[in-house]
């Protein structure tokens, strides 16, 4: 028989959804210990939470998350509310005795990241955080590829990630649609966002960040609020962009914005070393670009007629993820790379090696966003601590 892991999701929005539909799919494609139960769904909504339950067979609702993280019934609490609760919430299920997984970035700060760190691990409970992008099989093809030593001595990783949705002055700040918009519950803008997948990703193909120097810009200063109607400062950054030193000696660019019409989703990074180099797009994700230079099995140089970027299509069973999924040639999708984190948090359970990146991993990237803002406060260099 399979031991029930019985969740309790925290939040009813777009995360809710990804997040429901990988614990809905976890055993049609993982053959994994556990079977995810849906035993409870909370939002502040009672109605929107009753819908949302009846659509993806949720047993119950709760409309205080208090109750729900002290529930007896509860193995796992899922954060899936706006940064300003993740603090909070994840210190009381750690407390009971929950494990817990939660969206990214981890916190609103480095101390709340600190502080929650400390909670998992004092409690002993498993935890993880959801920066989904390490589960695009292109992505952790491209970790395969520089852990084989085949990109080489690394000297360049560039980073973008560009959306378009808050050009508009007229769009408002605040309440559940808008709340990104908003400093005192997001903590930050694109930094947080959109840098922080940019940021764990670079951490996780290229090391440690030593230290930032960065620009951010917020171009509409003033927008109105979706709740109270009344026309408020806007304090979150629109755009950033920043220079990065890592550990290894390489050099680093990241540059993101919700100002770059016509993108909608613009995710994309390169890492250029001595031996090859690895490029990726999100808008195509199914895809890596592999250039290789000196080739790792023979040792030898590549032949120059035979130099040139290679388009992989990550689509085999020999790449991440995909044995679990469809014939060679076909593709999986952005809500795929839910239920591969998912998938991989539940073997960590089940082996004993914590799924990455976990609490303390998360604060690593909670450290590099907080040089960044405090770098563009200052425009100066700052440490990360890493």
């Amino acid at each position: 028989m399979p031991k029930e892991l019985r969740v309790g999701v925290i939040g009813c929005g777009f995360m809710g959804r990804t997040h429901s539909n990988a614990y809905r799919r976890l055993n049609n494609f993982f053959p994994v210990e556990h079977r995810a139960v849906l035993k409870a769904i909370c939002d502040v909504n009672g109605d929107k939470a009753a819908q949302f339950a009846a659509t993806w067979g949720y047993e119950r609702i709760e409309t205080d998350w208090k109750k729900l993280v002290a529930a007896p019934d509860i193995d796992l609490i899922d954060i899936c509310v706006p940064n300003k609760y993740h603090h909070d919430i994840a210190i009381a299920a750690a407390c009971n005795g929950k494990m817990v997984t939660s969206e990214k970035p981890l916190a609103m700060n480095v101390e709340e990241a600190e502080e929650m760190v400390k909670a998992v691990e004092d409690a002993g409970v498993a935890n993880m955080v959801y920066y989904n992008y390490r589960r695009v099989p292109s992505i952790t093809l491209a970790k395969q590829i520089v852990d084989e030593g085949r990109i080489g001595k690394p000297f360049h990783y560039r980073a973008v990630y560009l959306q378009d949705w808050t050009i508009a002055a007229d769009v408002p700040q605040g309440g559940d649609a808008l709340w990104r918009l908003e400093i005192g519950v997001a903590g930050s803008g694109v930094t947080g966002d959109l840098l922080a997948h940019s940021i764990d990703t670079a951490l996780w193909l290229n090391g440690p960040i030593a230290r930032v120097v960065a620009k951010t810009k917020t171009f509409i200063t003033e927008r109105k609020h979706a709740v109270t109607g009344k026309v408020e400062p806007v304090g979150i950054d629109d755009a950033c962009m920043f220079l990065a030193e890592f550990a290894n000696g390489s050099l680093g660019t990241f540059e993101s914005s919700r100002y770059a019409r016509g993108r909608k989703n613009f995710n994309a990074f390169e890492l250029n070393g001595a031996d090859g180099s690895v490029y990726f797009d999100v808008e195509e994700p199914e895809y890596l670009q592999f250039f290789e230079y000196h080739q790792n099995q023979s040792g030898k140089k590549t032949e120059p007629h035979l130099t040139g970027w290679r388009k992989i299509h990550t689509s085999n069973a020999e790449h991440p993820y995909m044995s679990h999924y469809w014939v060679p040639g076909t593709c999986i999708g952005y809500e795929h790379t839910f239920l591969n984190a998912l998938a991989d948090f539940v073997e960590g359970i089940e082996k004993g090696k914590p799924a990455q990146p976990d609490f303390r991993g998360a604060l690593q990237t909670q450290k590099v966003c907080g040089a960044v803002l405090e770098s563009a406060r200052t425009g100066q260099w700052v440490e990360t601590g890493l």
